[in-house]
């Protein structure tokens, strides 16, 4: 027969709500009566009833990932580095498939609220609006995921920087005319790592060729992008990801262009293929496990701590760095 909580009190010579705190995350005990509590569920082989803690908690113990692409490995790295976080913590994770879609993004929104304590929105297609009106639709904590955003707590990868970065590797080899192939407009990833390219650009440093927007996937750096590299006369080209760069340098082989003898690429993510390209990847590194691992203790904080009114969200932002492969080289001059 199943233990119960009255029996696991019992031995502890304990009330059956001391065990319940006892046993849950947080739960405000001290620290022999946690262990004692602990030990004697240890000892009766006990195992708690999610669904009546729930009752006693308020907590589902389960929280919310909504991702826009899980067919990116990059998304499909985040939803591994939140669910290994959460599991750590003693959540499940529900994680919900937008497909780059406000209108799908907002149903999962409605959709998931009412079964789990938190929300991760990993770089949301929303406008700056339809975020705004989110407080209106749940009154779950929602941290946003590679999106900053006025009035939510967010974890971000510094990706300007990373850019920058990109470009002055490729001014260290001696590369004076670059291309960037940038992914869709309206996102705010876009716009990060726009700046970058534009604070080069302006700096002079080097001459930037702006080859437009595509999809975010291997058909988007194989469908007229490389062509228009190649005409531009530039002699290196940074791609939106590392899929894209991919498409990139399937294109320059088809029209029998070297990489990176004749054509260096850098791309942006760094996933776990990068390294495994021919020839590997030269990509921009964003801290997939570590965001991950933030975004939920920072979820994790404000089910704890209940925002205060006039204090501003917590918004950590962390660093990339450039991880240098086979995919760029030395420009030889004639």
């Amino acid at each position: 027969m199943q233990v119960t909580i009255r029996e696991v009190a019992k031995a502890a010579g304990v009330s059956p709500s001391t065990v319940s705190r006892a046993l849950a995350s947080g739960g405000t005990v001290s620290a022999v009566t946690r262990e004692r509590v602990r030990a004697a569920a240890d000892r009766l082989g006990y195992q708690p009833n999610p669904a009546a803690r729930g009752l006693i908690t308020g907590r589902t113990g389960h929280l919310g990932l909504i991702v826009p692409d899980l067919l990116n490995p990059f998304f499909a790295d985040i939803c591994k580095g939140v669910q290994a976080r959460a599991r750590g913590l003693g959540h499940a994770v529900f994680v919900s498939d937008a497909e780059r879609d406000e209108g799908l993004e907002l149903d999962a929104i409605r959709t998931l609220a009412p079964q789990v304590d938190g929300i991760l929105l990993c770089s949301p297609h929303l406008s700056s609006e339809e975020l705004a009106s989110l407080p209106g639709l749940t009154d779950k904590p929602i941290v946003l995921l590679h999106r900053k955003e006025p009035g939510f707590a967010s974890v971000t990868a510094d990706l300007t920087e990373g850019m920058t970065d990109a470009l002055t590797h490729l001014h260290a080899l001696g590369h004076r005319r670059v291309a960037y192939v940038g992914g869709p407009r309206s996102t705010w990833a876009a716009g990060e790592r726009a700046a970058g390219i534009e604070a080069v650009a302006e700096s002079g440093l080097l001459d930037i060729v702006r080859v437009g927007s595509v999809a975010p996937h291997f058909d988007g750096g194989i469908t007229g992008a490389a062509d228009v590299v190649l005409a531009s006369g530039a002699s290196a080209v940074v791609a939106f990801n590392d899929i894209v760069a991919f498409g990139l340098i399937s294109r320059f082989t088809a029209r029998g262009v070297r990489v990176p003898d004749e054509m260096s690429v850098v791309g942006c993510d760094d996933i776990a293929l990068s390294g495994m390209a021919a020839p590997p990847l030269t990509t921009v590194s964003v801290p997939k496990s570590h965001g991950s691992r933030a975004a939920v203790d920072l979820l994790f904080r404000m089910l704890g701590t209940p925002a205060v009114a006039g204090e501003p969200p917590l918004q950590r932002v962390l660093p990339t760095h450039l991880v240098v492969r086979g995919s760029t080289a030395a420009l030889e001059r004639g």
